[in-house]
């Protein structure tokens, strides 16, 4: 795989940078895209492949002269090309993030020992909510897919009653060593044993609900506070709630992504809603007052003054949206439509000619307003 985009682009970085600053770009990215945060992102994979990418040349004094120099064609003429044939991005973070050789860069040490307690990877989820929801606040019930701790042998993989020996793969170290290929060079690392999982023994009779894993997967169903004023595309972390911990370690958490439905009454803009009103033109003209929907209180009277013109807004204060931090509450603006009347029967359109040869001058002055206001007003600008 091979990136056509700019390495300092995709690091987010300017082309002075430093190596400080490029490793930490880099170490932000990685975190960012790993699999267990991202497992509802299929590009994640091909994004961390791509930040890796850029990161390889960035590092390296050499390669970063003759990339600001010749960019990837000079690069590809020296003999450079990404190393990541056969390469699986789990096991590009088992290099970065685990014990081989790599941690330092991410502030890690050695890694985590193998055998030691290991947190549950996170859970993201989405649920629908409407905007009168939103407004108000609600409990939403989700469902998904997490892995939970096997409760006929309480995690140790076991049947009930029978005896875990020594792992005779690690000879109970949990601990496999091995030399992998990385996009940085080959790296001495040591890897979790594929046949006790890391805690150096194994059960001599597996369970027979879960094979001996200690875990399975579970559909549980989680009450979800939702908060007055959440927006659309907010999330919700429901703490201890994602996937079960291995030998001891504590769980993950539950991301829940909050989508507001859309409401055919209203535009949300921040906490304000805006809304539109129909008003024809005599009534425009002559002032009236109309029933206005709002997304908690039912419906409003606003007075629409004499003379409004096409576009006017009026703001209902307090009327919108309830903000996520604080006590403010938005407004609701309501945009007039003037409606000019169409399909006139004889005695109208007589109304309407006394009416128009009645007009003078003085009703219809906009001498103080410049074309460019003129334009702005006739296509809703203010």
């Amino acid at each position: 795989m091979s990136t056509t985009r700019d390495y300092y682009e995709i690091l987010g970085v300017q082309r002075d940078a430093d190596d400080a600053t490029i490793k930490k770009a880099f170490r932000r990215l990685a975190r960012e895209l790993h699999p267990d945060v991202n497992s509802h992102d299929p590009d994640a994979e091909e994004k961390f492949k791509e930040a890796a990418e850029a990161y390889e040349v960035l590092s390296d004094a050499e390669r970063r002269a003759t990339y600001d120099r010749y960019g990837r064609e000079g690069l590809r003429s020296g003999g450079y090309a990404p190393n990541f044939e056969g390469f699986a991005v789990s096991d590009i973070f088992e290099a970065l993030f685990g014990g081989g050789g790599l941690g330092d860069l991410f502030g890690m040490g050695g890694g985590a020992r193998a055998g030691g307690p290991i947190q549950g990877g996170d859970v993201a989820v989405a649920a629908e909510i409407d905007l009168a929801d939103a407004a108000a606040g609600t409990t939403v019930e989700v469902s998904y897919e997490a892995v939970a701790v096997c409760e006929h042998c309480h995690g140790n993989g076991a049947e009930p009653g029978t005896p875990i020996e020594t792992c005779p793969r690690c000879q109970g170290t949990g601990q496999l060593r091995a030399v992998s290929r990385t996009p940085f060079g080959q790296v001495m690392r040591t890897t979790v044993c594929d046949v006790c999982h890391g805690d150096g023994r194994v059960a001599r009779d597996p369970c027979k609900v879960c094979r001996g894993r200690g875990r399975r997967v579970e559909r549980p169903k989680v009450k979800v506070d939702v908060p007055a004023g959440i927006a659309d595309g907010q999330r919700i972390r429901v703490s201890g709630r994602g996937h079960a911990g291995e030998r001891g370690g504590p769980p993950g958490d539950l991301y829940v992504l909050m989508r507001v439905r859309e409401d055919s009454r209203f535009v949300r803009d921040g906490d304000d809603l805006v809304t539109a009103v129909d008003v024809s033109a005599p009534l425009a003209a002559l002032g009236t007052v109309v029933s206005v929907d709002t997304v908690s209180d039912g419906t409003v009277e606003v007075e629409i003054p004499a003379g409004t013109q096409p576009h006017d807004t009026l703001t209902v204060r307090g009327a919108g949206m309830p903000a996520l931090r604080g006590r403010r509450t938005g407004d609701l603006r309501v945009v007039v439509n003037v409606v000019v009347p169409r399909h006139l029967n004889r005695e109208q359109k007589e109304l309407f000619e006394q009416l128009a040869e009645s007009m003078s001058a003085h009703n219809l002055s906009t001498e103080h307003e410049g074309v460019f206001h003129k334009l702005r007003r006739a296509f809703g600008g203010h």
